[in-house]
């Protein structure tokens, strides 16, 4: 089994980008050979500062490292590193109708909510086609939010071998229900387009800040409250073991609980979670050699393997 997944290099990396993705990555690595990239090819679809990018890379390689990703066992790489896939993308643009990328969820989603409409971003599902297919890979974590491009994956590579020929294995989708959508602060998708974010490593002030700007109804202190529909207890539930959480529902149905102990709680469950991640990250940002040295090693092995499958599409289609 080859699993593959990737995340983009924007702003500070959050608690949905944790559980969505990159706590199913770093277990995942225990279960078959993985590849994990940084997508900073995906990241110019809204044209960052060109050292804010270099930064944020270098940032998110330290997160990832922190949060028990095994260099020993996973491919870790940035995509830029595979030219290879910027190649296959437009081969397989040649197969992709407009209409299916008319179709794709996140670009209607983001053009609703005023990103520019270039054409990088109406043809991100094919560049997340290539980043999966080049390396033939088996099984792919992504959250409910991306299930529609893994489709448009799995068309894509059966069409390109009813085409041309037997070249990519089907991928398969994991999908984590209890944690695939994260909310944020304002009960939407967790995310830092929409600016709704809890991230995981700031300063303790700044996060117990954030938590208590959780969005929730105006039910008084003394009032039972329905733990079903509440943002805080959604978010709580990721920390907390059957206990924890039985006696949080407990206390919301009795009354006499307010938002304001509900979001102290998380804010101490949350910061006790990821208190070793955080020492573990201090040591990487002091050592950025190790660092770097296993994302350009990783770039390697990654662009080894994409030319493997790019041989096979090149005479497929007859360019070579």
């Amino acid at each position: 089994m080859r699993v593959l997944s990737g995340i983009q290099p924007s702003g500070i990396p959050h608690i949905g980008n944790y559980f969505g993705m990159m706590h199913p990555a770093v277990e995942l690595q225990e279960q078959g050979e993985a590849f994990l990239f940084i997508a900073d090819y995906h990241s110019l679809t809204t044209q960052p500062e060109p050292d804010d990018l270099r930064k944020q890379v270098e940032g998110l390689a330290i997160d990832f490292l922190a949060c028990g990703l095994d260099p020993e066992k996973t491919v870790f790489f940035r995509q830029s590193d595979v030219p290879q896939v910027a190649e296959l993308t437009w081969i397989l643009s040649t197969l992709t109708t407009v209409g299916v990328l008319e179709r794709a969820h996140s670009y209607k989603d983001k053009i609703a909510r005023g990103f520019t409409p270039n054409a990088g971003l109406f043809i991100y599902p094919v560049l997340m086609a290539s980043d999966i297919l080049i390396y033939q890979s088996t099984l792919v974590p992504v959250g409910k939010d991306q299930k529609q491009h893994l489709e448009i994956t799995r068309d894509l590579a059966i069409k390109f071998n009813n085409t041309y020929g037997d070249t990519f294995t089907i991928p398969e989708a994991s999908i984590r229900d209890n944690v695939a959508v994260v909310p944020g602060v304002d009960g939407q998708k967790m995310s830092k387009s929409y600016d709704d974010t809890i991230p995981r490593f700031t300063g303790k002030k700044t996060t117990r800040k954030t938590i208590m700007s959780i969005v929730t109804d105006c039910k008084e202190l003394e009032e039972p409250k329905d733990p079903k529909k509440c943002n805080v207890v959604a978010l709580f539930k990721l920390f907390a073991d059957e206990s924890q959480l039985k006696a949080m529902r407990e206390n919301y149905r009795a009354g006499n609980y307010g938002y304001g102990h509900a979001k102290q709680g998380l804010f101490e469950l949350m910061w006790e979670y990821f208190e070793p991640m955080r020492q573990r990250r201090d040591e990487l940002a002091e050592n950025l050699d190790y660092v770097w040295d296993i994302l350009n090693k990783g770039g390697q092995k990654a662009s080894g393997e994409a030319e493997k499958t790019m041989i096979k599409v090149r005479k497929a289609v007859g360019l070579r």
